[in-house]
């Protein structure tokens, strides 16, 4: 089985007229993911290369019979986007956008929860099951299928780390981009959660950056919980003191969210972190030898 998405997933585009919402769409659909058709208000009605296009999630997903959306619309409009399709049934929501403010997303988080929504992101690049389903903006070449669960904070060092891991024969049960922000919906536990439960996941990679406390949580749910073999590899170590790095959420504060006290926390978890990204391969075979 697979975590987030698979062969049944059905996805809606929102923002799908806009320039990257109708390139990504076009990107999953030749993965192979069901892209059920768009949102975009105002251009109802309208078919643009092969995708249906609705006025509202509403009629989308009553039409389309869709569980998920992918969001790729304006920073401005995104929390009311995934607000919107919870409020339509939607089970699943990826949102794409970056650059939504805090306040947003802490009213967005706090709606989902009621609602029984899931979110991943923002400001990620999205879930793929290799070889059932990607939504978001994965390059899919890159992904075989496999028995590492990869969960990141980044985008492009993931994809580094993921080809390292396809390159080495593993391949990869799911990948998940939770996003760099403060705030976002799913975190390293809620992942590492449904990877421990998950029959075809033998072994996770987690790909962490300074800035916050989530990869010492991850560590120690790892050590008391996981069950599985994990490695990881942090992001930032040169990175100065107090100083914002690429994410929202990879800043130093003080003597807390430094990587080596990341590094620490990991190592002390037994799980052993890389010191570029090429040897998670190399850690995750090892791991896999031990058990």
């Amino acid at each position: 089985m697979a975590i987030f998405v698979d062969e049944n997933t059905r996805v809606l585009v929102q923002g799908i007229t806009g320039r990257d919402g109708l390139f990504h769409a076009g990107k999953m659909r030749e993965y192979g993911t069901q892209v059920a058709g768009g949102v975009t208000p105002g251009k109802g009605s309208q078919t643009v290369e092969g995708f249906e296009v609705f006025d509202s999630m509403h009629e989308a997903v009553q039409r389309t019979g869709a569980n998920t959306s992918v969001i790729f619309v304006p920073q401005r409009f995104a929390a009311d986007a995934i607000i919107e399709a919870a409020d339509a049934g939607i089970k699943l929501v990826v949102c794409i956008s970056e650059g939504i403010p805090v306040i947003d997303m802490l009213r967005v988080v706090s709606y989902l929860a009621k609602k029984g929504t899931r979110l991943i992101g923002p400001n990620c690049p999205g879930v793929i099951s290799p070889g059932k389903s990607k939504v978001g903006i994965l390059p899919g070449q890159i992904f075989a299928p496999g028995k590492i669960g990869v969960v990141s904070r980044s985008g492009t060092l993931t994809y580094e780390i993921v080809s390292h891991i396809t390159k080495s024969g593993l391949g990869q049960s799911t990948c998940v981009g939770v996003g760099g922000d403060p705030v976002t919906g799913s975190n390293f536990l809620d992942v590492l959660e449904l990877f421990r439960d998950d029959a075809e996941t033998e072994a996770v990679a987690l790909v962490g950056e300074i800035g916050g406390s989530d990869e010492e949580e991850a560590a120690r749910f790892i050590k008391q919980e996981l069950g599985k073999p994990a490695v990881a590899f942090i992001a930032g170590r040169t990175a100065p003191k107090g100083k914002r790095m690429g994410h929202a959420g990879a800043i130093i504060s003080g003597s807390s969210g430094t990587a080596e006290e990341k590094v620490e926390t990991l190592n002390a978890a037994g799980v052993p972190v890389a010191e570029e990204p090429a040897q998670i391969a190399t850690l995750l075979k090892e791991r896999l030898h031990e058990a």
